[in-house]
């Protein structure tokens, strides 16, 4: 789901403004990949909190709805 190009760039800026050095017996694509999943895992269960709460737990308030469409629309 993620970029892993993006992700890889995103960390290295990161771990170099920070002045963090990644041992070496760790591979900078396995550390990239478990970055990845371990936020994807997080995304996952954030999307999942937003879903129920924009749809008000499976009863959906489509006025709101509307609102909200009509605030985040891009004319």
């Amino acid at each position: 789901m993620l970029d892993r190009i993006v992700v890889k760039k995103y960390i290295e800026g990161e771990l170099e403004e920070r002045g963090i050095e990644v041992p070496r017996d760790i591979s900078e694509q396995l550390l990239i990949e478990t970055f990845c999943r371990y936020t994807e895992d997080d995304y996952y269960e954030w999307l999942r909190d937003n879903f129920k709460s924009f749809f008000n737990y499976g009863n959906p308030d489509w006025n709101q709805i509307r609102r909200r469409i009509g605030k985040y629309a891009i004319e």
